[in-house]
């Protein structure tokens, strides 16, 4: 007797395969140039690395690289809420800076008598002494010598 035929029907496709879907990325990229821009990047490689090298051989462009790269090595040592306290301490006082309307009556100096009531304010003194501390602190850094600042931020010696 004969043996039944094992015939399994496969189900029909209801939505795209990964082969599809990439084809379909294919294509997308061709049609918007996306491809042949990339293959005339790999094409023009030596040329722009060459614009790039030139670019970046530059005295400007490595200070401005050093440069920012020094302001993220200090940013990583301030701590979230001090650097926002400072910055928006920093946006308040320019609000009040630009609020500031001079006196109309420009012809008035305070005097000694303002001057003296002014040295015994001590909401005046609360306000001043952190711009104070501020900058003997900011004397204190600009006398510090400097070799080369990674050395400095890292605590390595600049040979090693």
């Amino acid at each position: 007797m004969a043996e039944p035929i094992d015939y399994h029907v496969k189900p029909s496709k209801t939505e795209p395969d990964a082969k599809d879907e990439l084809d379909r990325l294919v294509q997308s990229l061709h049609e918007h140039g996306v491809l042949r821009m990339a293959n005339d990047l790999v094409c023009a490689n030596t040329a722009i690395t060459k614009v790039l090298v030139d670019g970046l051989n530059k005295d400007g462009t490595l200070n401005v690289i050093q440069n920012l790269s020094i302001l993220a090595m200090a940013l990583s040592r301030v701590p979230p809420d001090e650097f926002y306290r400072l910055v928006f301490a920093l946006k308040d006082a320019s609000a009040a800076v630009s609020q500031w309307a001079a006196p109309e009556n420009d012809d008035v100096a305070p005097g000694v008598r303002g001057s003296y009531r002014l040295l015994h304010d001590e909401s005046l003194w609360r306000a001043i002494m952190p711009l104070v501390e501020g900058l003997k602190a900011l004397g204190e850094g600009m006398k510090r010598p400097v070799d080369k600042p990674i050395s400095q931020f890292s605590g390595k010696p600049s040979g090693a």
